[in-house]
């Protein structure tokens, strides 16, 4: 089941809207893939598309007010269409995101997600599109745009860094990366095998496969959120590896919305001097181990600098104390230097103030202000 949420200009109805080309986006459900899926498709309602974005509504609903604000703003042909997946004892709909979902229900939530093929494909047939833009794990979403005659087109969402790593992996097992200075380190490779061992292999095969079946089929080239400047090499390697090309379409970052100026970890910022505030955040899909909160938590504490964090737990482990979680005696030590957000806070507002001087992110979904080194997801 499915249903179209639409905007001012763009009430749902399936009817064409001046001449214009049809969308229909299907990102992975994540805010961090939805978020550069929406920002692409604003893009491209103002050159003539009509756009259809298309996730859970437990993946849309917490930022529901802000995608529809955005899309009534500089983007009003853009709609919704929230994608009913079937809900288990194990999965109710609250957990069919990412955001916040333990990661050994992450199997699940896969299975579930491709399990919504026929629904997509009546989706499909309704809507009508002229092209589908896709993720990286959604090889049936291809396929049914295939047998309609849709053209469809992969958009990745990580780094173009990341993904020639990986894709070297795929198609060069073995091999060493001709770019010495991108590796696993010892501990990662630690962490990944610790999440393989968690992973089904028939599940995880059936990822590795989809995601090289995702990269192959996509029409022509495959859309990454880059630029040339900064990741062009990766790019061109990627292409001569696969013989795709690669369309690099920008950061694509969010527009700061108004209600994000006046939430209270701006108003705190304002009360700290320029460029002396670290931001410290790992994105939506991952979560700290006991002992790696603890570490940071020392590290920040060591520092002497202002800091926001952004901590997320998942589902079922959230405090309303953070004192439950953080060492003993944290908050006490740094006092107004640090704040400690536990859950979702505006990102792209606090990476443009002028008080923000550098970020730790294990994520790719930002590419404003200052890196620092931070742990991988």
């Amino acid at each position: 089941m499915y249903s179209i949420k639409g905007t001012e200009r763009n009430n749902g109805s399936g009817h064409h809207h001046d001449g214009r080309l049809r969308v229909v986006m299907l990102p992975w459900l994540g805010f961090g893939h939805v978020s550069p899926f929406l920002e692409l498709g604003k893009k491209l309602s103002l050159r003539n598309f009509e756009i259809y974005i298309c996730s859970t509504p437990a993946t849309l609903e917490p930022v529901k007010k802000k995608l529809a604000a955005a899309a009534a703003g500089d983007a009003a042909f853009v709609s919704f269409l929230e994608l009913t997946l079937r809900p288990s004892p194990d999965l109710p709909p609250q957990n069919h995101t990412t955001n916040g979902l333990p990661s050994h229900l992450m199997p699940l939530l896969k299975e579930a997600f491709d399990a919504s093929r026929p629904t997509f494909a009546q989706l499909l047939r309704d809507i009508k599109p002229d092209l589908l833009v896709y993720d990286f794990l959604q090889p049936w979403a291809l396929q049914e745009a295939a047998e309609l005659g849709i053209p469809a087109v992969e958009f990745i969402t990580m780094s173009s860094t990341f993904s020639c790593f990986i894709f070297q992996q795929l198609y060069q097992p073995g091999v060493e990366f001709p770019f010495p200075a991108i590796r696993y380190r010892d501990y990662e490779l630690a962490k990944i095998a610790k999440e393989n061992a968690s992973t089904p292999p028939e599940r995880r095969k059936k990822d590795e496969s989809g995601a090289r079946d995702c990269f192959e089929r996509s029409c022509c080239l495959v859309l990454i959120k880059t630029f040339d400047e900064i990741e062009g090499q990766y790019s061109n390697f990627t292409t001569t590896l696969t013989g795709k090309r690669i369309f690099p379409v920008g950061a694509l970052v969010q527009e700061p919305s108004k209600e994000d100026g006046e939430s209270e970890v701006i108003k705190w910022l304002n009360g700290k001097k320029e460029k002396s505030t670290v931001f410290v955040s790992f994105g939506s899909e991952y979560f700290l181990t006991k002992e790696d909160l603890t570490e940071i938590a020392h590290g920040l504490s060591l520092s002497n600098l202002n800091f926001v964090w952004v901590l997320r737990l998942p589902k079922g482990e959230d405090h309303d104390d953070l004192k439950q979680v953080l060492p003993e005696g944290f908050l006490e030590r740094v006092g107004d230097r640090g704040l400690v957000i536990n859950g979702w806070a505006p990102q792209a507002k606090i990476l443009e103030h002028p008080s923000i001087g550098g970020r730790g992110r294990g994520g790719d979904g930002s590419c404003q202000g200052q890196q620092w080194k931070a742990p991988p997801p």
